[in-house]
């Protein structure tokens, strides 16, 4: 397996920094950067579930990526993974590509998190860039295992916490940690996504493989899987850490023998005696996926591709509110954070409220390419990636036990 070179272009990330180092502009917006390869990095992506095909389907339309190989040790989702990128050859395992000496020159983890350890280590141990799902692994040891590796290997390492690549949600960032809202007062997230996390299988044998979420012995629940993702949020946009978290979980609507609840909540301590309140659930779609950062002089609300400022009435005017768009929630106005706004007002089309126009995924795997190709900094880094983890591990222990978790503060130090 070859290894990628770098070859000095403009970077893509270091345009976003620059951006975001403008501050607010006159028109509350920002130009979302664009990125033109002039090499194709030849990529491995393990794991062909459903978010593993759309991972494949994303690189496959990606200039700067060839879908070379994909793996999974279930032939129905090999098959399912190679009609996403019909470029690629299809393997059961990380093991069989190596064997046959195909050349790679980065890979994309996307199996169960229980299984990234073993197979993110044989990557970095074959000196190859690795785009690793979040979390990064289901056990503490694991996590710090990874973390120590991708420090020491000397090729790019990513964990795919989407919000960090996420136009919208960098700029949204800089508006916050800008004083926007004053001082934090506390914060809310969920995740709803009425679901089933119980999937078919055409063989027997694969069934146990394929509903790894329902199983408390590998998976980390919704906690875990959806949360680590949201509590990453957090920890961006306010460089705060928790340092306890109480939860509970129950089963309210899948009662078909399963022991992995489908509804959880938590309360997660901040600094500051700020709490996090969260929860998840697959019983139920309201509302979807949101965070919400409360302050003295207002909130910002996050949904994806998707964002609102709502002003407290005795707050100062910031200056851009004329040339904002306006959305109502009940009695709440709320102010929208559009990507691309000075373009979208030169259109006439800023009133209308425009989101993120792009898949958050496509911006991380963009991240990650130019990342290989030109020694670009990570968008999410293996220190945060192993922050969030951590929490996500604490998370889902709480609601397992139902008990007070308190988390390691030296997991967040510097260095």
């Amino acid at each position: 397996m070859s290894n990628p070179t770098n070859l000095g272009r403009r970077s893509f990330l270091q345009g976003a920094s620059a951006i975001g180092a403008l501050g607010l502009s006159p028109a509350l917006g920002f130009t979302v950067p664009t990125w033109h390869p002039s090499a194709v990095t030849r990529v491995a992506v393990i794991g062909c579930g459903p978010w593993g095909r759309k991972i494949i389907s994303e690189l496959h339309g990606l200039e700067g990526a060839e879908v070379v190989a994909v793996a999974d040790p279930v032939a129905s989702r090999r098959k399912a993974g190679l009609r996403k990128g019909p470029t690629a050859t299809g393997y059961a395992s990380l093991a069989e590509i190596s064997e046959a000496k195909l050349d790679v020159q980065a890979v994309v983890i996307a199996t169960p998190s229980h299984l990234h350890t073993e197979l993110v280590l044989e990557a970095l141990d074959a000196k190859l860039p690795v785009y690793c799902e979040a979390p990064m692994a289901t056990t503490p040891s694991d996590v710090k295992a990874i973390e120590a590796a991708a420090k020491t290997a000397g090729v790019p390492f990513t964990c795919g916490l989407l919000v960090r690549s996420n136009p919208l949600y960098a700029h949204a960032r800089n508006f916050v940690r800008s004083g926007a809202i004053a001082d934090f007062v506390g914060f809310r997230a969920q995740h709803h996504e009425k679901t089933t996390w119980n999937s078919p299988a055409v063989n027997r044998a694969d069934e146990k493989a394929l509903n790894w979420r329902l199983d408390p012995e590998l998976s980390l629940g919704l906690a875990g899987e959806f949360g680590v993702h949201q509590f990453d949020v957090i920890h961006w946009y306010t460089g705060m850490y928790p340092s306890a978290v109480r939860g509970g979980g129950s089963i309210q609507l899948h009662r078909d023998g399963r022991k992995m609840h489908d509804t959880v909540q938590l309360d997660m301590e901040y600094p500051g005696q700020r709490m996090l309140r969260y929860d998840a659930t697959i019983a139920n779609s309201f509302q979807k996926r949101f965070e919400l950062f409360h302050g003295t002089a207002g909130a910002v609300k996050m949904a994806q591709n998707a964002g609102w400022l709502f002003k407290e009435s005795d707050a100062p005017t910031i200056g851009f509110e004329v040339y904002a768009g306006r959305q109502y929630f009940h009695d709440e106005e709320g102010i929208t954070l559009v990507a691309d706004a000075t373009k979208l007002a030169a259109q006439e089309r800023i009133k209308n409220g425009v989101s993120l126009q792009e898949p958050p995924l496509r911006f991380a795997l963009r991240a990650f390419l130019l990342s290989v190709q030109e020694g670009a900094e990570p968008h999410c880094s293996v220190t945060e990636g192993a922050r969030a983890s951590h929490v996500a591990i604490a998370a889902a222990a709480a609601v397992a036990s139902g008990e007070r978790i308190e988390i390691d503060p030296a997991l967040f130090k510097k260095g």
